[in-house]
């Protein structure tokens, strides 16, 4: 299935507890860098897509204090990524955020 970038389905408290950035540079080439925060400790995990729903790459996959955190994302040395549309998802507890982000080569 396709990645769309959608409004997070955290409601309420829950969606005050977590958030994620439109990433920076975007466009990038070759690296850009994805803000998130949690406010109380979380299982994250985010990860990119292309626009066919593949996996690209994982970049977090662990339990976190509560924070701000920022990831690179570095697509140095990685030639089988076109340029063109990524997504990144963030999952943390119940909440699910999904930014795009553009890979210029």
């Amino acid at each position: 299935p396709l990645i769309v970038p959608q409004q997070s389905n955290g409601a309420g408290k829950k969606h005050e507890d977590f958030s994620l950035s439109q990433n920076y540079p975007n466009p990038f080439n070759p690296s850009t860098e994805i803000t998130y925060s949690i406010k109380r400790e979380s299982m994250v995990t985010i990860k990119i897509y292309d626009t066919s729903g593949r996996e690209v790459q994982t970049l977090v996959n662990e339990r976190k204090p509560s924070g701000v955190y920022k990831v690179q994302f570095d697509t140095t040395g990685k030639k089988n990524l076109a340029s063109g549309v990524y997504f990144y998802k963030l999952v943390a507890d119940e909440y699910t955020d999904v930014k795009k982000m553009i890979l210029v080569k």
